[in-house]
């Protein structure tokens, strides 16, 4: 009886902090990817002639990002289901 009342304490404290850990994963890659894109304008503005490169790298590392946030993000959602 007093397992199942810990239980359900601690059910409840893991959907907050799988919530809190998807929202610091977004926020997190939110700024990443805004870093990326103002480093890429800002040599893109220093040397125009490269900005092909530059644009196909950035879209890579934003990629790349991006897939580590969705990975974050499925990682806090599975764990209220485990």
């Amino acid at each position: 009886m007093m397992l199942a009342m810990i239980l359900a304490a601690i059910e409840g404290i893991l959907g907050i902090g799988a919530c809190v850990g998807a929202g610091i994963a977004v926020i997190g890659a939110g700024l990443g990817i805004g870093k990326i894109g103002a480093s890429a304008m800002e040599a893109i503005a220093r040397q125009p002639e490269s900005a092909g490169d530059i644009r196909s790298n950035m879209i890579v590392i934003a990629a790349l990002v991006e897939g580590v946030a969705l990975f974050a993000v499925i990682v806090c959602i599975l764990s209220l289901f485990l």
